[in-house]
């Protein structure tokens, strides 16, 4: 069993790294020959990444709740869903301040799942997990690289005033600060990481950095949300779901993964048909309307599923660190 799921382990992260470089060769080589996407491809590419991204947080009912105990299975779905559709209240009510929230909530919930991850690999290997150093130094900027850029970098004007001008100042006056704050944490780690020859945490830094410089920011932030962050949390779903578990006896360790993502397929077709509601107002923008939507959403979702899987996270880093 431990080797089918280090194998699901290792595939998730081989692939999520083969993605980001992808991507930053692409979107390099377009820099370099002056091509410039436009606001509408920009919105495509990242409504596609974005909804490859949302099953990974949809079966959190699955893998919380014992099936056998239905009441609490009912009142968890209903609590998950209340608390989601309250974010998505708030943050459509106060946009800045709802925006804010979750912009520290996601570069938090990222960086310590994707840690997490990464001990969870190494447990599968049967091996230790990461040192406390090692992850603390790579837990802050494994969050914040992939969100904290984007939302700072100057093309992100143009992408917030086609979403909603409202954001567009959503740092205030900290906007260089942060990040500055953040490439000097990330580089600071990356050295260290290097040094203490942790070598695959920091190449995954230094993708991440990467895929924030050369891709378009939302573009960047999409890539990394579907491609990266939802295929290793998507991994992290097998040892915990009875289905994937009950076939890890067939060693196909892509077949497995699947029965992880299947079950949230309906997620996809939710927001989808929500969105598609919420932007039916013969609006001249659609695409970019239907964008907003599905972030908002998404952003919603965050919250109840950040709750849900801390503790995922938290019993990973207890049973895998060591000092």
């Amino acid at each position: 069993m431990s080797q089918t799921l280090f194998r699901i382990y290792q595939g998730a992260g081989q692939f999520s790294r083969v993605m980001a470089a992808v991507a930053i060769l692409v979107f390099a080589s377009l820099e370099l020959t002056d091509f410039e996407l436009t606001i509408n491809v920009q919105v495509a590419l990242a409504v596609i990444a974005l909804a490859i991204g949302i099953p990974h947080g949809a079966i959190d009912h699955l893998i919380t709740i014992p099936r056998d105990s239905k009441r609490r299975f009912i009142a968890f779905i209903a609590i998950y869903t209340l608390v989601a559709i309250i974010a998505a209240l708030a943050i459509a009510r106060w946009n800045l301040v709802g925006f804010q929230l979750v912009v520290l909530m996601s570069a938090l919930h990222f960086g310590f799942g994707d840690s997490a991850y990464a001990n969870e690999s190494r447990a599968a290997e049967g091996k230790h997990g990461y040192s406390k150093f090692a992850i603390a130094s790579y837990a802050i900027p494994a969050g914040f690289l992939p969100v904290v850029l984007p939302l700072t970098d100057n093309r992100t004007l143009d992408v917030l005033q086609e979403l909603n001008p409202t954001l567009i100042n959503w740092a205030g006056t900290f906007t260089e600060l942060l990040r500055t704050s953040t490439l000097v944490f990330a580089i600071l780690a990356i050295s260290l990481l290097m040094i203490t020859r942790n070598y695959s945490l920091a190449l995954d830094l230094v993708l991440l950095l990467a895929l924030s410089f050369f891709a378009p920011p939302l573009v960047a932030f999409a890539v990394y949300f579907g491609l990266w962050h939802a295929i290793r949390h998507t991994a992290r779903l097998v040892p915990k779901l009875p289905s994937a578990i009950a076939k890890i006896s067939t060693e196909k360790p892509l077949a497995i993964f699947f029965t992880a993502v299947i079950p949230g397929l309906y997620a996809i077709l939710g927001i989808f048909v929500i969105g598609i509601i919420f932007v039916a107002r013969g609006t001249t923008e659609v695409s970019r309307d239907f964008l907003w939507v599905i972030l908002v959403i998404i952003w919603a979702l965050t919250v109840p599923h950040m709750a849900t899987t801390a503790k995922f996270d938290l019993r990973a880093f207890k049973n895998s660190l060591h000092p």
